[in-house]
């Protein structure tokens, strides 16, 4: 597990990889792609993700669907973006743990707020996200 110096949960993420290949492989074929096609809009996409693979939360599967190019309209709610949405009077508190429905209620207020600003949700979080990090990551 040398090469994954850094990575948090190592062990429990190698083993979830493991599982999510057999998930997402029948007769030795990958079908991730058919998979997700199968759902007509991201937000059902991303609850089958959380649902059926372990380890994947609401961040990490809003992240993999927006990385494929399904899920624009799906916010990634990591520590840069509920602090930014705090600053900005969006949310009032950064909550310790993000249950579905507030991390839903919290999606849908950002989602208000990169309408009534004029950026689309993916922007808006980049932007927050590069604005915290230093880093631009496309």
């Amino acid at each position: 597990m040398r090469e994954l110096k850094g990575v948090r949960f190592k062990k429990n993420k190698a083993k979830y990889i493991i599982e999510a290949r057999k998930t997402f492989t029948r007769e030795n074929e990958i079908r991730i792609k058919s998979v997700i096609s199968s759902f007509s809009d991201s937000k059902k996409a991303r609850e089958w993700l959380v649902k059926n693979v372990k380890g994947m939360g609401y961040k990490e599967a809003s992240h993999f669907l927006r990385n494929i190019g399904f899920g624009e309209d799906l916010a990634i709610l990591d520590r840069h973006i509920l602090k930014n949405l705090r600053l900005l009077g969006v949310i009032e508190d950064i909550p310790k743990t993000l249950t579905k429905k507030r991390y839903m209620e919290i999606e849908n207020k950002m989602r208000k707020f990169s309408r009534k600003i004029g950026i689309p949700l993916s922007h808006l979080d980049l932007l927050f996200w590069s604005k915290e990090t230093g880093e631009i990551f496309k």
